[in-house]
């Protein structure tokens, strides 16, 4: 059985997008699936959250720019559970550069090709923009999830969002749609938070039952290059992200 490639994207910074790649993928590889997590953002974030150094070792600008074999830029986090392809700040030149390059979309799509049949769910942290990379990304996914951070203004940019995903689906990928909208940073204490809950949960049905509390170990746990899980194992975040992949392995009809 080939990968299931989910890219977690949303152009608006801070809302805990590579926070919910990261734990999202741990937690799926600690329920015995073999996940694979791809860094596609240039500050590589997802990279350093794992404790990986990507300047010491191939990653995802090798395999997109350069062609090198994605078999050969994926590093084993075994405590984690996982695998992941590193990013780089050489990743931050792949917006310019694959301008000229032929079939420039469909880059990301051939690198992963080649190792879907080793994973059961390929997860891509995107970059905060909907750039060529984040293109590439949509291009090479089955699906998309969406962070949405329970704040004020939290549906802007999503219109834009949801625009482009329709833009892929008619150009360069018919099977690509919206798995689902995780809710993150939930502050119990504040009534607009919970308006925020229902005003994206009116707009999207496809919403995740659980929500991702705000939490300052949850915002700890990159600095120290660990998951959640490692981190603060047992804790409210640890506790929300294992619901929500036990919730995705459901809308999957996977037995966990």
């Amino acid at each position: 059985m080939t990968a299931t490639v989910v890219s977690l994207v949303n152009q608006k910074g801070g809302v805990g997008k590579t926070t919910t790649a990261v734990s999202l993928a741990v937690a799926l590889g600690r329920k015995g699936q073999r996940v694979l997590l791809v860094d596609l953002d240039p500050q590589a974030n997802a990279t350093s959250a794992l404790g990986v150094d990507g300047k010491d070792v191939a990653g995802t600008y090798d395999a997109i720019l350069d062609g090198m074999p994605m078999a050969d830029c994926v590093v084993a986090v075994e405590a984690e559970c996982i695998s992941v392809v590193p990013s780089s700040a050489e990743l931050s030149g792949a917006e310019v550069e694959l301008v000229p390059v032929m079939a420039r979309e469909r880059r990301l799509t051939a690198a992963l090709d080649q190792v879907r049949d080793s994973y059961d769910w390929i997860l891509i942290d995107c970059p905060p923009s909907l750039g060529l990379l984040t293109i590439n990304a949509l291009t090479a996914s089955d699906a998309v999830i969406i962070p949405v951070q329970c704040e004020y203004m939290a549906l802007e940019g999503l219109s834009r969002l949801m625009e482009t995903l329709d833009l892929v689906k008619r150009n360069l990928n018919p099977r690509l749609h919206v798995l689902g909208v995780i809710l993150t940073m939930f502050d119990a204490r504040t009534r607009l938070a919970q308006q925020v809950v229902d005003e994206v949960r009116g707009h999207f049905p496809q919403t995740f039952a659980t929500i991702i509390p705000r939490s300052v170990r949850l915002s700890e746990a990159p600095s120290h290059g660990k998951s959640i899980f490692l981190y603060d194992q047992g804790g409210r975040s640890a506790t929300a992200y294992d619901a929500v992949a036990s919730e995705l392995l459901e809308r999957a009809g996977v037995a966990a």
